[in-house]
């Protein structure tokens, strides 16, 4: 098995997996239905094809930097009636939740060759990436150079370098690691079992963990 990496880092992302009617939630993690979105977008994959093969990689994530979560209204008019007819007098607010200035390495377990696909698409993407909804672009490439390791899921993400800095020199919060298990963890319900045209999304376990953050040695102190 072989573990691809990727970098969402922007100043905005929203991970949401419950959104209903006007409000619109976000995890405080990508969510696995937005990664395999994002690896869609790349490849060019459409909304009616199958995404059985990237449903079957296994995903991590390592929390670099925790987001901010904030919630932002827009609104909308002429909103149709039941008529059919639109409502020009009525104004509707939908709440957006959204994780703010957050670093995420997400690591995706699977076979060389497919990995090795999803390599190049994310170097030459088919259509804009985005970190959760069209309108939060990624503030760095999601593609990195040493991306694909021949090393299993939990291995990579403890070796990889960090995204983001910590706010403090001797900062020792440990980050957090959310790993996803065949049969124990937390259900997450954001495992596609159908094309994303047809929304059908079903459980998938989640384990989580922490790290111990690695310090590099200080120069003053030989």
């Amino acid at each position: 098995m072989a573990t691809l990496l990727l970098q969402l880092v922007g100043p905005m992302q929203a991970w949401g997996v419950t959104s209903r009617f006007d409000e619109r939630d976000s995890g405080l993690e990508p969510s696995k239905s937005g990664v395999i979105g994002l690896l869609c977008a790349a490849l060019g994959r459409d909304r009616a094809e199958p995404v059985d093969d990237l449903a079957a990689l296994r995903m991590g994530v390592r929390v670099d930097r925790e987001g901010l979560l904030m919630r932002d209204y827009q609104t909308a008019t002429g909103l149709l009636l039941a008529s059919g007819k639109p409502d020009h007098k009525r104004t509707a607010i939908s709440p957006r939740f959204y994780l703010a200035d957050a670093a995420f390495l997400v690591g995706l377990e699977g076979s060389r060759t497919l990995l090795d696909t999803l390599q190049s698409a994310l170097k030459q993407p088919v259509w804009p990436l985005s970190l959760g909804r069209k309108s939060m672009p990624p503030g760095k490439p999601v593609w990195l150079a040493d991306g694909v390791r021949d090393t299993d899921l939990l291995t990579t993400l403890e070796q990889a370098d960090y995204l983001s800095k910590p706010l403090q020199p001797h900062d020792t919060q440990p980050l957090r690691l959310m790993l996803e298990h065949p049969s124990e963890g937390a259900v997450r319900l954001d495992q596609p079992v159908a094309p994303f045209a047809q929304r059908r999304f079903g459980p998938r376990f989640v384990q989580s963990a922490t790290l111990e953050r690695r310090h590099a040695p200080d120069p003053t102190h030989a």
